[in-house]
């Protein structure tokens, strides 16, 4: 990203960019964060970019901004406008059931806690390909909870890499479902689904799929499910140690090519591939002449979804909805710090971020590799981006 415009000029003020600056390397300097990659966007052109710290801790290689990272569900966007895509050509329905495209997925239970224990009842109604997209479609993650259900995710290790994704979809189909379909937000596995959805809709692997239609086009060269030989030198790595003395989360191997192409957590990016893809969200659909989708499916993707529906957990805050693949802004208040309705984000467990502001024509991404040192870096982020603007 070549900063080529003046901050000033795109109605950020240098001095609270600096401040910015000066917070994550004071971070850095504390040894809470390995190393940053900072990065914001206004009016179409680059704004803030900046690569602080040390890209491997362990070594003392500095960050770089071409460092690749693992982005876990900055993923899910991805492969949300991979859906949307054979959607705009009549390939896929949201209103499809999720059987007709995986017939094992037909005869779903749902686990209901009872004081007597867990009872099974069959779902009253089919998972859709919308349920899929906003969550509703009644699945979890193992790591969220304890529910009998999400044991079973662990001991038959749901999201172990060693499987296809079509093997990941007949396992997933065997255990009950945590929600009945389409009554409650529950985060969970349910865009590893939708990427098994898109291979079969499409006829390609997932990775194919993205590869050809969205990754090329949009020219990320650096994006995929593994990292090559040639670029492995460039991986982002946490500390070896939480700083707070917490068991450190264990992370995707890079450099391992996986069977299973999550489709919720799987990629690996860095700034700059990623940037094109928010440009190409935040400018409706298409970037540098090259259209992904519509306008109209925008507006629809980064609508809320969800309505009335209650949210299980917390993942959601106070004042935002879901939509397909990204979480949405409802309200002006309610949320713990500034945000526009209509703005739009989601993040990665190992410490990736980002937001899309139409309303105020930005988008700001923060890629960390430090886990268990998230949320609160999250927030900072975003109240200092929003301290930056002026106009």
């Amino acid at each position: 990203m070549d900063a080529s415009v003046a901050s000033v000029d795109l109605g950020l003020c240098p001095q609270r960019l600096a401040q910015l600056r000066q917070v994550f390397q004071a971070e850095i300097d504390r040894q809470r964060l390995p190393g940053a990659v900072l990065a914001i966007a206004r009016h179409g052109q680059p704004a803030f970019f900046e690569a602080l710290g040390q890209q491997d801790p362990t070594t003392g290689v500095p960050m770089a901004p071409d460092s690749i990272f693992r982005i876990y569900s900055m993923t899910k966007p991805v492969v949300s406008v991979a859906a949307l895509m054979l959607m705009e050509r009549g390939q896929l329905l949201l209103g499809d059931s999720l059987a007709k495209w995986l017939p094992e997925f037909a005869a779903m239970q749902v686990a209901v806690e009872c004081p007597s224990g867990t009872v099974l009842q069959p779902a009253r109604q089919a998972i859709t390909v919308h349920d899929l997209l906003r969550h509703t479609a009644g699945f979890t993650y193992e790591f969220l909870g304890d529910s009998r259900v999400q044991q079973q995710y662990r001991q038959r290790r749901i999201g172990a890499r060693e499987r296809s994704n079509a093997e990941f979809a007949s396992e997933l189909a065997r255990i009950p479902l945590q929600f009945e379909p389409g009554t409650v937000w529950g985060y969970g596995r349910a865009t590893d689904v939708l990427g098994r959805v898109v291979e079969v809709a499409s006829g390609q692997p997932l990775g194919a799929f993205l590869q050809t239609e969205i990754f090329a086009p949009l020219g990320m060269v650096d994006t995929g499910f593994a990292v090559p030989a040639a670029q492995q030198h460039r991986i982002a790595e946490p500390f070896a140690k939480d700083p707070d003395g917490q068991p450190a989360m264990h992370l995707l191997e890079p450099r391992r090519v996986p069977a299973m192409e999550a489709g919720g957590g799987g990629l690996m990016s860095t700034a700059a591939d990623y940037a094109r893809f928010l440009d190409c969200l935040l400018a409706k659909g298409e970037r540098q002449g090259v259209r992904l989708l519509g306008p109209r499916t925008v507006d629809f993707m980064v609508a809320d979804h969800l309505g009335a529906l209650p949210a299980d957990g917390t993942l959601l805050s106070p004042g935002y909805g879901f939509g397909l693949g990204v979480a949405v802004r409802t309200a002006a208040g309610l949320a713990s710090g500034p945000g526009s309705v209509g703005m739009y984000h989601w993040s990665g467990i190992a410490g990736t971020t980002f937001f899309v502001d139409p309303a105020e024509n930005l988008w700001a991404m923060l890629l960390v590799q430090a886990p268990n040192q998230r949320d609160e870096y999250r927030q900072r982020f975003r109240n200092l981006v929003y301290a930056a603007l002026t106009d």
